[in-house]
């Protein structure tokens, strides 16, 4: 009697990586998330250098993206590159019918990990009263 016949098999090909995320996506998404007050500000805390932390934190203080009604997204994404392990960044954010304006500047530290060093929401910063 003769063995039965196995039919041949296709080696499986391994899946493909899911792409990551570029970096400007995924700080644009953690920065809102914390600007909208849906995760609180020390999830940033290993994410960001410099004075960006404080920054962020008395951005965040008020909310300035939480919304009723409709959830903020990130609309738009665009940035310049100033120099290698540098990139600054600006985002659309969208709420129903309300768009506002994020920038933040990103830098590559020695670990090769990006790192948030300066955010800015609806344009430049004006001095808090007492500070020169």
């Amino acid at each position: 009697m003769a063995a039965p016949r196995v039919p041949a098999q296709t080696p499986r090909s391994p899946l493909a990586a899911a792409p990551q995320p570029r970096p400007t996506d995924r700080f644009a998404e953690l920065l809102l998330a914390v600007l909208s007050g849906q995760r609180p500000v020390h999830a940033m805390l290993r994410h960001t250098a410099g004075s960006a932390y404080d920054d962020l934190a008395r951005l965040a203080e008020d909310g300035p993206l939480r919304t009723f009604g409709h959830r903020p997204v990130v609309r738009d994404i665009g940035y310049f590159v100033p120099r290698e392990g540098a990139l600054e960044v600006f985002a659309r954010i969208g709420a129903g019918n309300r768009l506002r304006a994020m920038a933040f500047r990103l830098e590559r530290g020695r670990d090769l990990r990006w790192r948030c060093t300066a955010v800015e929401l609806d344009g430049p910063r004006h001095p808090s009263p007492g500070k020169h």
